[in-house]
């Protein structure tokens, strides 16, 4: 081998890697993970109906609507229309959050088991579902007082009168709507809402 041939051999590899190493560093900074702080209503760690814990920031950047359920109510038949809803919208950002609650009649007597197996059976329900929580009083979940509060949204403060109230939420993490009960998931004031969210 020539002198000339081994310096080609040596010298042309470690010029390539240092251009790679260069390229690197002069990447633009789009690349790079998302360094957004966490909105307050996404830092809560909430346990699904199946036993999981489910950090809620892993929401963040979508739109949200934050529903508390039950099975034995007569707004129930809104799972149909809130499972419709997230199926025509879940692909442009849309996430729909199910939490189950009692607090309003008995009304969710069933166990996370029994709440799953209702909800698939009878609408098909695949948006995240999560375990049986209270929405007032004392022992409300953090989330719920949150959402309820008037340090957080005093035009829309105040306790949940029943069930399938439904807390609209921007990618930015604001509560930007709240619905009661009787607005039901295919109405045009919240179907409009969601959508000029999803738009922005």
């Amino acid at each position: 081998m020539t002198f000339k041939l081994f310096l080609m051999l040596v010298i042309v590899p470690v010029s390539l890697t240092a251009m790679a190493i260069a390229q690197t560093a002069d990447a633009p900074a789009s690349s790079q993970p998302s360094t957004q702080p966490v909105p307050s209503v996404l830092k809560f760690t909430m346990p699904s109906l199946d036993g999981k814990d489910v950090d809620l920031s892993q929401y963040q950047g979508k739109v949200l609507l934050m529903v508390n359920t039950a099975s034995k109510c007569g707004y129930t038949k809104q799972y149909a229309g809130l499972e419709a809803l997230y199926e025509k919208y879940s692909d442009k950002g849309l996430v729909i959050l199910g939490f189950p609650c009692n607090q309003f009649g008995g009304q969710e007597p069933g166990s996370s088991d029994e709440i799953a197996a209702f909800c698939k059976k009878n609408f098909g329900v695949s948006f995240p579902m999560f375990a049986k929580i209270e929405v007032n009083g004392d022992g409300a979940a953090p989330l719920y007082k949150l959402l309820t509060g008037k340090e957080t949204d005093a035009a829309r403060a105040g306790e949940v009168k029943w069930n399938f109230e439904k807390f609209l939420i921007s990618r930015d993490g604001q509560i930007v709507k709240r619905f009661r009960s009787a607005v039901a998931p295919d109405a045009d004031a919240l179907v409009k809402a969601v959508e000029a969210e999803l738009a922005k």
